[in-house]
């Protein structure tokens, strides 16, 4: 294998495909980047049997050339250094020449680096998908809907199915959640489907996936096909295949978690809630519970109070833009709350409270395209 390739594509499509790759793999096969060079282009591809990301460099498009191929062939090279190696070179262009026992030579500028390559016969071949459940999103929505939910996931591997993203649809409407049964997090979407009616239920993708496929999506509206079958899922993007496993188990029904009711609501303004509870936190902080005591006064104003044996006590006042229904004394966690109100792009949040031990939602008060539900903490 013998190519030359312009150097900072090459840096991009490596650094995508690095994402994939594991250093504590069990198969030291995995711990490399294969790279196929054919009269097409290059395709790098990364893996670590959960994720696999494929990126394709072609030899050239409308603006310019990328490639020179002097001769086709494919080696894996160790990630760690390969990656690293890549970024510091110092040339516009990269010469990669592979001989007998996948010896690899690469040369940029007047630098010149021999790697030890691997077998690519040995590296795992890219799952063949089926592809009758698709449909498409913009990236820069699909970047969005995946911010406003992953950090809702679960940490803890007693639910292994906690800790990815589920994703269903109803119609045209695909709902994204995410919960670790303290709090739950949900964004939907309208989508575009091909063919067959979709029917998506029970898809949970690992919050790792979804963490890294983020980085990927950039902010435009060119959108990306997403197929699913029972065992994987994978991103289609112009020059990139993201392929990821799905969690084994049954997500929870989370449609009926959401109360329907209310005895008090409010609206309030988002950066003020958030401000507020940045500073109470500085306390509660403390105590390592994060408690966070929330009242109704007269009129429209909130009390937003912590303490902490060791350190204090901070209380402040909060005006609302209306506060209606049952006067109210809660507890929660601050920090459950500021993770969500980071990820609502609304000015206003409106609030509905089912009673001071019950769950309660809040949700941007000019869609109804996002929610977020939480559970209460009990103090006494």
């Amino acid at each position: 294998m013998h190519f030359v390739i312009h150097r900072e594509t090459f840096v991009q499509g490596v650094q995508h495909v690095n994402k994939a790759v594991s250093t504590r793999t069990t198969i030291p096969i995995l711990t490399g980047i294969k790279i196929d060079a054919s009269e097409e282009g290059v395709t790098l591809t990364g893996s670590d049997s959960d994720i696999s990301i494929e990126s394709f460099i072609p030899k050239a498009d409308e603006e310019k050339d990328y490639i020179d191929i002097k001769e086709t062939g494919s080696i894996v090279l160790q990630a760690r250094f390969f990656a690293d190696i890549v970024k510091k070179l110092p040339g516009e262009e990269i010469e990669l020449l592979v001989q007998d026992q996948f010896a690899a030579t690469l040369r940029s500028g007047s630098v010149v680096f021999n790697l030890n390559g691997l077998d690519p016969e040995e590296y795992p071949r890219l799952p063949n998908l089926e592809e009758n459940q698709t449909f498409s999103l913009p990236q820069n929505l699909l970047k969005d809907m995946i911010r406003q939910t992953v950090f809702a996931v679960s940490t803890q591997e007693t639910r292994p199915v906690l800790t990815g993203v589920n994703l269903e649809n109803e119609q045209d409407q695909l709902s994204c959640t995410a919960t670790d049964s303290h709090r739950l997090a949900m964004r939907k979407a309208g989508i575009e489907s091909e063919g067959e009616p979709l029917n998506i239920s029970n898809v949970v993708i690992p919050g790792k996936s979804m963490s890294e496929l983020r980085q990927i999506l950039e902010d435009t509206d060119e959108r990306v096909d997403i197929v699913v079958t029972e065992s994987q899922v994978l991103f289609k993007f112009r020059h990139l295949l993201f392929f990821s496993r799905l969690l084994d188990g049954k997500y929870p029904v989370t449609s009926n978690m959401i109360p329907d009711y209310s005895k008090t609501t409010m609206e309030v303004p988002t950066k003020d809630l958030l401000h507020s509870l940045e500073r109470a936190l500085l306390l509660s902080k403390e105590a390592k519970n994060n408690v966070i005591n929330f009242k109704t006064l007269e009129g429209r104003d909130i009390e937003i109070s912590s303490v902490s044996a060791e350190v204090g006590k901070v209380t402040e006042r909060i005006t609302c833009h209306s506060v209606e229904g049952e006067e109210l004394r809660i507890s929660f966690n601050g920090k459950n709350i500021m993770d969500a109100l980071k990820v609502i792009d609304s000015e206003v949040v409106h609030i509905m409270f089912t009673g001071a031990m019950s769950p309660f939602v809040i949700r941007p008060s000019d869609h109804d395209q996002m929610l977020h539900l939480f559970s209460p903490v009990r103090t006494y």
